[in-house]
């Protein structure tokens, strides 16, 4: 099968994020004038080592109006005993509703930005708007450099992190979800001498 976006792909439901998976998920906490928010965005990943620097990318409603307005938000990563409550923060609430008290969901304080955080995460990074970026139709993506990183402490095993402990969900397509039980590690080949 072969189809140019443009010109619709005639299944009954697009396989375009099904294609592009599994992808993490980055529950994103925010506060602004009108209140706190938490919303998962599943076009979420780490951009860059040096600052670190992540991004997220959707439709402009509150996460990304918010982070906007504060030029600040949080990441908090989502293990699978979240799952439930992450997909309960996903319903469209009006603006102003606080995700955290709807979803029943333990509020923390963030360190180096005046931004709430999921208590629970396995890990969040706190983290300052570099740039927000419009893309093709309505959607857009912000970019943030990381300043702050939170890690539960029994997420740690012999100084790392440990995938077994949570297990991050991540995003497949259609309303489907998979969860990391299996790790391979894997070294980089060497450089060949003398190139």
């Amino acid at each position: 099968m072969f189809y140019r976006p443009a010109e619709g792909h005639g299944l009954p439901h697009s396989p375009f994020s099904a294609i592009v998976s599994p992808r993490p998920i980055g529950w994103i906490s925010t506060r602004a004038a009108t209140g706190d928010n938490l919303a998962p965005y599943s076009f979420f990943n780490a951009v860059g080592y040096t600052p670190p620097q992540v991004m997220f990318a959707g439709d402009h409603r509150d996460s990304m109006a918010n982070a906007e307005e504060s030029g600040v938000f949080a990441v908090n990563i989502v293990a699978e005993a979240a799952l439930e409550a992450m997909n309960a923060t996903s319903a469209r609430f009006p603006r102003g509703t606080d995700e955290f008290v709807a979803a029943g969901i333990a509020k923390a304080e963030c360190i180096a930005i005046d931004c709430p955080r999921v208590a629970d995460a396995p890990a969040t990074l706190e983290c300052r708007v570099v740039k927000l970026v419009d893309l093709i139709g309505p959607e857009k993506l912000i970019l943030g450099e990381v300043v702050g990183i939170h890690i539960r402490d029994d997420c740690l095993v012999d100084g790392r992190l440990d995938y077994a402990r949570y297990n991050p969900a991540a995003r497949l397509g259609y309303h489907d979800y998979t969860f990391v039980r299996e790790v391979r590690a894997l070294r980089r080949p060497r450089d060949p001498v003398g190139e």
